[in-house]
Order: structure tokens, then sequence, then C-alpha cells
């Protein structure tokens, strides 16, 4: 990894340009805030505390595991919680502290949490691998660590700073976001700005040095973003960003090149000694600089209009593969009546020809190509995803409902042709706010197979796929 000292050169522009940049009189008004005393800084902050429970049923068909001889196990299952124990306070001298640990507690070993099975990761007991293995993935493994501890400082108009172990959410999370979904949340270290200076617009800049992923695993690098936000009205908005990513061995990518079938972009067809798979699965940093539109337009109190547009180019970065030249757009809208919203939605994540498929290693993943995870990574051939999406309220009770039609960019090898459809997937959610404090949720998602997806020499199929999710949580 090279020395990023030069990125905080970025950081320390934009806070004197926040300095020197003139102020409306509804940015100064937003950004006037009480300065308490040091005790009562404490007594006014905010809480980041919660317990959140969690039943969680996977049924995969055509899942085999990887290990040595193991049996075929279609089914798995995993009860966690979550605490997070934090508190942040209120200013005091332009300065503001926020703490939080987080525990996750698994309750069974039916399932691979994809965490090396040390007792220090699965709450003081032992599994062997090749039984975990024999399962398929519930990415919730047993951790205890802190989940944020950080310094903000406001002591410049309209520009917040923020120093240490911190959560980022950037536009709809596609890229970057905390995956607050699972039980282990994806934090950075370093320091970021936020700079409200120019009217109506809003500028993030950051240069962190590592990334905790949900996985519990640490990577150590230069993870460089830039997003810049105008509005002109509350709900619509135009986004240019650059996220530049130099980490060695994200969750994407597979340390393993022999394992061609089911390395995360579907292996690519060379044998395990060429150079250029090593590459391909193990050199990922990229830089991605994109363009987004979104907005709901509002016409009257009852009806509104839902948009988006979305371009992004992704190339290779700080000696990152080659191969790693592709693009993602997305494009959608629908209409909005009352609480009920319906659109249509078209997403590409391009291949290079079939070598290299546009990754977001960095986004909430969870939430875009269906919520059965089987796209957390791109294959190489590339993902087109054309979506439907219902949502709405009934009392307090808030609706969703997807549904999903995925193929691929480039033909993949199926077995005896060559194919492009992925397949199909329905995925709902209920969810139910019993007071301020305390909601509960039931979510479902189910992919059906077409062709069967494979790399050139062995078969790493998206088969049928069934989660059952039920959530509790109560914060405070």
């Amino acid at each position: 990894m090279k020395n990023a000292n030069h990125k905080l050169k970025l950081i320390t522009a934009l806070i004197a340009l926040s300095a020197a940049a003139p102020i409306t009189h509804a940015e100064e008004a937003n950004d006037v805030v009480e300065d308490y005393t040091l005790l009562n800084s404490i007594k006014q902050g905010k809480s980041l505390s919660s317990v959140r429970a969690r039943y969680e049923m996977v049924d995969q068909d055509g899942f085999q595991s990887a290990a040595a001889n193991a049996p075929k196990l279609d089914d798995a299952y995993a009860f966690t919680t979550r605490t997070l124990i934090g508190w942040q306070t209120a200013p005091f001298k332009n300065f503001s502290f926020g703490a939080q640990i987080t525990d996750v507690h698994e309750f069974n070993d039916d399932f691979n949490d994809r965490r090396d099975n040390l007792p220090e990761h699965n709450n003081g007991t032992a599994s062997s691998n090749a039984f975990k293995s024999q399962f398929p993935n519930i990415v919730d493994p047993g951790f205890t660590d802190i989940n944020q501890l950080f310094v903000e400082w406001t002591g410049i108009k309209n520009t917040k700073l923020k120093l240490g172990r911190q959560i980022v959410n950037l536009d709809n999370v596609r890229f970057i976001g905390d995956i607050a979904f699972r039980q282990n949340t994806q934090v950075f270290d370093g320091i970021s700005v936020v700079n409200k200076s120019i009217p109506n617009t809003e500028i993030f800049a950051s240069q962190f040095s590592k990334v905790r992923q949900v996985n519990t695993k640490s990577r150590d690098g230069n993870i460089s973003l830039l997003n810049a936000k105008y509005r002109w009205a509350p709900t619509e908005s135009l986004a240019g960003y650059a996220y530049l990513v130099d980490v060695d061995n994200l969750s994407q990518n597979n340390g393993n090149p022999a394992a061609v079938g089911t390395a995360a972009q579907g292996g690519n067809g060379l044998g395990a000694s060429d150079d250029l798979v090593k590459t391909a699965t193990t050199d990922a940093s990229s830089k991605t600089f994109g363009l987004r539109l979104d907005g709901v337009h509002i016409f009257n109190p009852t009806w509104k209009g839902l948009y988006t547009a979305e371009y992004a180019k992704q190339d290779d970065y700080r000696g990152g593969s080659p191969l790693i030249d592709a693009h993602y757009f997305k494009i959608g809208g629908g209409v909005g009546y009352d609480a009920w919203s319906l659109r249509i939605d078209h997403e590409k994540l391009s291949s290079n020809d079939g070598q290299y498929g546009f990754q977001t290693p960095l986004g909430t993943n969870h939430l875009f190509q269906g919520w059965s995870d089987h796209f957390l990574a791109t294959p190489r051939q590339g993902i087109e995803d054309t979506f439907i999406t219902l949502a709405g309220s009934i009392e307090k009770a808030k609706l969703h409902a997807e549904y999903h039609v995925l193929k691929s960019d480039e033909e993949f090898q199926s077995i005896g042709k060559l194919g492009d459809k992925y397949g199909t997937e329905f995925d709902a959610s209920v969810m139910y706010p019993f007071t301020d404090a305390v909601w509960g949720k039931v979510e479902y998602a189910k992919f059906n197979e077409s062709d069967v997806y494979g790399g050139l020499r062995n078969a790493a199929r998206k088969g049928d796929k069934e989660i059952i999710w039920v959530t509790a949580q109560f914060s405070f």
C-alpha cells in the first residue's frame, strides 16, 4: 500500500473552502447549536444503544459444501442477537464524542457464519470449519468489538469533521454503506468531513485506512471517498462521486484462485497456475466515478413522481487488475399515491468480455439484486436486473415487495449450452412499530434458478433459494 497522506490535502482544502464560502441565513440557522457545560453535554447527548434479535432460515437447493467428502445440507438456521451499547455527547466547545460497543451472540451452530471458528469468534466455543461449511451462509458471526469511536468537530460554520471509527452511508448505499441489515455492521477507520457552505449543496470527503466488514474481518488499505450532492428541492438531487479503493482481498475476492467454479466472480475459466487468475481475484483495487440523478417530484399532496438515472465507470487503480474495466447504469421511475408507490427499474453491472464484472465491495449489497444474497459479488459475466417495486402502509404496518428478472451481461457456460438467465426472485416484508422504541419485522425471499450458472470448468450454481427472517429490535 502507498502512503495516503497526500489524500488529506483534499480534506484540508474543503475545510478552508468552508471558512471562506458564503453562508445562507437558513443554513446558518440550522447550524446554530447550544454550547453545553461538559456535564450537560454528556447528559444531553443521544443514545446509540439497541438490542436486536433475529431468526433466519435458509433453504438452498443445489448447495454443496466445498469441504472434502462433506455431506450436502440444504438448510441452515440461525438464532442471533446483536447488542449495541453507545452514547454520543452533545457539543462541548465545538467537540462531540461518540463511543459504541457491539456484541453479536450465536445461539446455535447450524449455519456457516463465514468466520474462522476460533473460540473468541464463536462466543467461547470452537466448531470445526468442516462442520460449519456444510451449511449455507448466514453471515452473522459471534463477535464483540468497538463498533464506533470518534470525535466530531464543528468549529467551522456548516462543516463537520469526524475522526475515528465511524459508520458511512452515501446516497442509496449502493456503493458505500454500513450494511445495517446484518448483525455486524461495516465500519471505517479514518477521517471524514461534511461541508454545507454552498447553498443547497453537501460535500462529503474522507480518507480511511481500514474497513471492518460484516464477516468481522478488518482490511487495511487506502479508501478515498468524495461525494458532492446538489438539491434543488428537498426530495430531488444530483450527486457526483469518486470512490478510490485500494484494499487487499476485500470479501468479494477469492484468495484461492484454484476454486474457479466458486470464485466470487464466477471463476475465469483459466488454470490455477495462470497469473491472470490470481490477478483477477486478488488484485481488485479500483476507482469508480459516477453521477446520480434521483428524486421524488411532488405534484400535489396526493400524487408524486419517482425517478432515478445513474451512471458510473470502474477501472483499475494502484496496481489493480487490468481486467477491471466495466460500467454501471440504472434507470427507472414510477408513481406514488398517498402512502403507496409503484416503480420499475433496470440496473446493469457490466462485464468486461466475461473476464470481470463491475463490483461494489463496500456497498450494502443485500438491498440489490434480491435479498437472497446470491449476488453480493457480481459474477464475471455481469448482471442485468429488471425489477418492479411496490411499497406502502396499512395503518402502522409498512409493506414492501419486489420482483426481479436477473440476467447476465455476457453469456455464461451452462450445462451443455450457453445461457444468460440467472433466474427470478420475489421478496416481501412487513414491518410493524409497536412503540417508538420497539419494532418487529418479517421478511421473505425466494430465488428461482433458470439456466444453470457455472464457470467454464466447474459448475457454480445459483440454485433455488428460500429465506425467512423474523426480527425484533428495542432501542433505548
